[in-house]
């Protein structure tokens, strides 16, 4: 295994040598495709999530407060108090690489192993070992059709492989065609957008599971909070939200 690992990092970087790739972020070269579409540094200053972070409970937002005086358990920003996952989390927040990383998801289905990686250790923050499957946030059918492919299914896929949870790609559906989400949108008018736009096919494939519900960003909450109505609704037990990356709101 070490032997393959260092091989395959010796051939990442003689192929960024040969075929240099920019960083998104700042444009200085990539050093190794391990890293994608950013360079180290700039991977290096994104904000990677850690058991030393103060943050919500429930939903993972960056607190302003510490720990010392409380347990972790009791830091909550209040934003999240209605909505229905039982706990979020994500790899760092949404910025430098990680932007680059979601959008660069959205136009080409493939994850650097580097940000495979960084998915694999947020199951420290997240108990991956409690959920029985994983469901992607899907999209609908011709929005789907439209980029020919499901950014989230490719991010359940990588924690399939690597956590051993099956993936259910049928499961949860998108049965309205929404408008994308625009800036400057608030959380009501976000939450309203994606009122009863998921449904479950088949509900006792998720009756007294444990979920994992993967997308790529978490913004306001407005769409885990959904789809997480919807298959409690139909019987699971828990829903728990893994993201790449979240939006910080201080």
């Amino acid at each position: 295994m070490f032997l393959t690992s260092s091989l395959n990092s010796v051939y990442d970087s003689a192929l960024a040598l040969v075929y240099p790739q920019p960083c998104l972020v700042c444009r200085q070269s990539v050093e190794s495709r391990a890293y994608g579409f950013a360079c180290r540094n700039c991977w290096t200053a994104t904000h990677v999530f850690s058991e030393a972070d103060a943050i919500c409970w429930k939903c993972g937002n960056l607190s302003k407060e510490g720990t010392s005086d409380r347990s972790r358990e009791d830091i909550r920003c209040h934003r999240c108090d209605e909505d229905t996952y039982a706990l979020a989390r994500a790899c760092g927040v949404y910025e430098t690489a990680l932007r680059v990383a979601v959008l660069s998801l959205k136009s080409q289905p493939y994850i650097p192993r580097h940000l495979a990686d960084l998915m694999r250790q947020t199951g420290k923050l997240i108990p991956f070992d409690q959920c029985t499957r994983i469901i992607p946030v899907p999209l609908h059918p011709a929005r789907e059709r439209a980029r020919g492919f499901n950014q989230a299914e490719i991010i359940g896929r990588e924690l399939s492989r690597s956590i051993r949870l099956p993936l259910d790609r049928t499961t949860l559906l998108r049965v309205v065609h929404t408008e994308r989400h625009r800036a400057g949108m608030d959380s009501k008018a976000r939450r309203e957008a994606v009122d009863r736009v998921f449904a479950v096919r088949h509900p006792r494939s998720v009756v007294n599971e444990s979920v994992l519900l993967v997308d790529d960003v978490f913004t306001s909450g407005a769409t885990a909070s959904a789809c997480s109505r919807s298959l409690l609704e139909a019987g699971a037990k828990e829903v728990f939200v893994f993201t790449l990356a979240r939006a910080n709101h201080v």
